[in-house]
């Protein structure tokens, strides 16, 4: 399954590329803005809120650039097929959906005025990550290390690596709310916290579960 999302996220990806100057036009249309669901649910409308939660989806496939898809597909296979093994392939797509809109929801609810359209699987991704640091926080993870003017290769436990990423997003967050800044090009922080969040919790949920069952045979 982690698989065939990697295949599903690149080829939306490369189609809308392929479409040039109306790709503009297919974000406009599939992006989720969190404006629109706080003017649906102002007015009580289900029929926009229908259409708000359909964004919530289809905005999990689009990407903003080059940069933004290969930093999502690099993180999603290098995490991905371990939180997939713990699972099975129906509990993990479905797992990766929801955190998804746990990303959504966490953007929405730092800034539910915002008319800047959402998009990218980051919050989904954030949520692979959340349950990854959970599930096996003394894997082995190697990143480059920059030493002085040269960067090398070094392997650090899981819990440092995403730890200090999951750092990074909350001081990024944090700064956007205390300077009243706009996502600094156009980084969703809150939708990669919301995300994170929801596989921490669900990554926590899954140890007790196995914990309990595996007493339970003994």
């Amino acid at each position: 399954m982690n698989y065939l999302l990697l295949a599903l996220t690149g080829a939306v990806f490369l189609f809308q590329v392929s479409l040039g100057d109306e790709a503009t036009t297919l974000v406009d249309q599939l992006a989720f803005v969190p404006l629109k669901l706080h003017d649906a649910l102002g007015a009580q409308d289900s029929a926009a809120l229908w259409l708000c939660l359909q964004a919530a989806l289809t905005s999990m496939v689009l990407h903003a650039g080059w940069f933004h898809i290969i930093g999502n597909l690099l993180y999603l296979r290098a995490f991905g097929d371990n939180v997939e093994d713990r699972f099975n392939h129906a509990l993990y797509f479905a797992f990766y959906v929801v955190a998804g809109l746990a990303g959504t929801a966490g953007q929405y609810l730092a800034d539910p005025t915002s008319p800047t359209p959402l998009i990218g699987a980051s919050g989904a991704i954030a949520g692979v990550l959340g349950a990854y640091i959970v599930l096996f926080p003394a894997a082995r993870v190697v990143t480059l290390f920059p030493i002085f003017i040269f960067l090398t290769f070094i392997e650090v436990p899981a819990f440092v690596f995403l730890g200090i990423w999951a750092l990074q997003q909350l001081l990024n967050g944090y700064l956007t709310i205390t300077d009243g800044l706009q996502a600094e090009g156009g980084v969703a922080w809150f939708a990669h916290l919301g995300g994170f969040a929801f596989g921490v919790a669900v990554g926590a949920a899954s140890r007790i579960v196995r914990r309990v069952r595996k007493k339970r045979r003994t």
